[in-house]
């Protein structure tokens, strides 16, 4: 009897019948639905068989949509397998989808398991948000790959965090050698998004996180604090955020507006505004003093929301700064989505959640894939930072989990250590009953089988052992892991004693020894097996740099990073590694052994 595989995600209910079937090759597949299909149709090519369009009555794998059934809820659906074959019945197109994918991991060889599954999501939307202002732009061929992943996950919605990259006719010194994503190929993610069921949604920060705008001459003008100052997210002085009440900036904002929106399909606009750290210290000392700065951001917001609807889109904006003010949460419309992001272990997702519930306004819980600011990953806090997100989302009544993905301070980390991120995300948004059943263990199996594609084992686990080099540490410092603020010589990292470096030193050697007897064996493994070793390699340096070549470091840095990104942030990136250098190297002879 073939055995059941681990899915990701794990449906809702499922209940193993009989012996299963036996593919007769050439396959014979019936369906309504040409994506799901096609689906179904790549595992089997993966799988070696042969197989071909027929009619239903003849096929052993038939795809059946069923909108008279849409009671059972939008993207259900039912998948059967027993003696006579696979049959997936939906009560939407996106559901039907999702059974074709969920059969497409039950496909390995030319048996399939018997099993009845009935399947739903816990959260209508299911996210990710992929920080492209901080150095890394994808290529478009990353970009189609990632949408791959994520829609045979069902996940159903990508943001791109914007700044400054998108290509804005008449802003050019702005995004000039950024590599910026420009309209035609956001129009085409966006078709292409569609094609897989995922919701493409823009994004443009319109409050705070301006620097990239503010440090040029020309917009100035349009700072609460024109000039500047020191803040995280940058290696120089420079103004932050946009000044609230002022007519030019809302001039500004609608110009960028309706230069980014007219790409996307989606009713929905992502508007940033968090972070607002420098507000009420400059041009709206006054006014925040008189009315408050909780009133004097709200009017901000809401001067944006009405620009925002004017513009057909619904208006989405991290609410760190509105939990702030309690009393102003009731003053947010009815039809903006607030999004609650929190990224440590023990953040309050259950205030957060109970203050906006009770204001009638659409939310997401906004975990973390808990990957920067640690080069490695923090898997420990990762883990438990998505299960208090999704568990308090669904008792709230969440709309949907949206997990980010951030980039600071030059996004050094490789794109696999947010894997294991998105596969807990994509796993409990779909099915948040029962979170407990993800343990370590589990989550490399499912790694391993859907992310990584190692036949054999093992590179899961080596990936968690690379986002656990800090686990004792973890709570210790907020926002990344001690070897990265030793990287970067931040005072919020106690230098570790002798014992605690060898101990993390030893947890490195455990990664990089698991990731090279693991199955990576195709081109994107052995790219992906490079990136793991770079990454190891940087926290040795981190932790003890004393005989570490840090050129050779710089130079794999630049390697790695063409191989998926555009070269538009490469040197920014350096720089923050160069920085550290300068910092670290001075005082090498004055650090202790290890």
């Amino acid at each position: 009897m073939p055995v059941l595989p681990p899915l990701l995600p794990q449906p809702s209910e499922v209940a193993p019948i009989g012996s299963g079937t036996t593919l007769k090759v050439p396959v014979g597949v019936a369906g309504q639905g040409e994506l799901a299909v096609a689906r179904v149709g790549r595992a089997l090519d993966r799988a070696g068989l042969v197989w071909f369009r027929t009619d239903p009555k003849k096929a052993q794998i038939v795809l059946n949509y069923q909108p008279h059934r849409e009671t059972q809820g939008k993207q259900w659906y039912e998948l059967d397998v027993d003696g006579s074959g696979a049959r997936i019945a939906a009560s939407d197109q996106a559901g039907l989808f999702y059974g074709a994918c969920t059969l497409g991991q039950l496909i390995d060889g030319d048996t399939l398991p018997g099993v009845a599954i009935r399947d739903r999501p816990s959260f209508a939307k299911r996210g990710v948000m992929l920080d492209v202002s901080r150095g890394r732009v994808p290529t478009m061929e990353t970009l189609y790959g990632l949408v791959d992943l994520l829609s045979s996950l069902k996940l159903n919605q990508l943001q791109l965090y914007t700044e400054h990259t998108f290509a804005y006719k008449g802003h050019e010194e702005v995004w000039e050698g950024a590599d910026p994503m420009t309209p035609a190929e956001v129009k085409a993610l966006d078709a292409y998004c569609r094609d897989r069921f995922i919701e493409l949604v823009p994004n443009q920060q319109s409050f705070g996180h301006m620097h990239r705008w503010l440090k040029h001459a020309r917009y100035t003008r349009l700072a609460e604090l024109r000039e500047g100052l020191e803040h995280p997210f940058s290696l120089e002085r420079e103004p932050f955020s946009l000044c609230p009440g002022d007519e030019d900036v809302l001039a500004f904002l609608e110009g960028l507006y309706d230069q980014l929106l007219p790409n996307f399909t989606s009713g929905d606009f992502n508007v940033g505004c968090d972070e607002t750290i420098d507000l009420g210290q400059g041009r709206s000392t006054s006014a925040c003093r008189v009315r408050g700065i909780g009133h004097v951001y709200l009017d901000h917001l809401l001067d944006i929301h009405k620009r925002v609807a004017a513009r057909g889109k619904r208006m989405q904006f991290w609410a760190d700064i509105i939990v702030k003010h309690p009393d102003l949460v009731s003053q947010l419309p009815q039809d903006c989505v607030a999004l609650l992001w929190g990224y440590e272990a023990g953040h309050d997702f259950e205030r957060e959640t109970h203050l906006v519930a009770e204001s009638g306004v659409p939310f997401f819980v906004c975990p973390g894939t808990s990957s920067w600011q640690s080069i490695g990953g923090r898997v420990d806090n990762m883990l438990t930072n998505v299960k208090s997100a999704v568990e308090h989302g669904l008792a709230r009544g969440a709309e949907g989990v949206l997990v980010t993905d951030w980039g600071d301070r030059g996004h050094l980390q490789p794109l696999p250590v947010s894997f294991p991120g998105w596969a807990v995300a994509a796993d409990l948004s779909w099915n948040a009953e029962f979170p407990e059943r993800l343990d370590r263990e589990a989550l490399a199996a499912l790694l391993d089988r859907y992310l990584l594609r190692d036949r054999t084992g093992g590179s899961g686990s080596a990936l968690l052992d690379l986002g656990s080099v800090d686990a004792e540490g973890d709570g210790r410092v907020a926002n990344g892991t001690v070897p990265f603020f030793l990287l970067m010589r931040d005072q919020r990292a106690t230098p570790p004693d002798d014992a605690a470096r060898k101990r993390m030193l030893e947890q490195l050697d455990r990664a990089e020894d698991g990731i090279e007897a693991g199955g990576l064996k195709t081109a994107a493994g052995l790219l992906l097996k490079e990136e793991i070793k770079w990454a190891c390699d940087v926290l040795r340096y981190a932790i003890r740099p004393k005989g570490r070549n840090f050129e050779s470091l710089l130079s794999e840095h630049r390697r790695l990073w063409r191989a998926r990104s555009r070269p538009g942030g490469l040197d920014e990136s350096c720089q923050w590694l160069e920085r550290a250098r300068g910092l670290i190297e001075p005082g090498m002879d004055r650090l202790p052994e290890a």
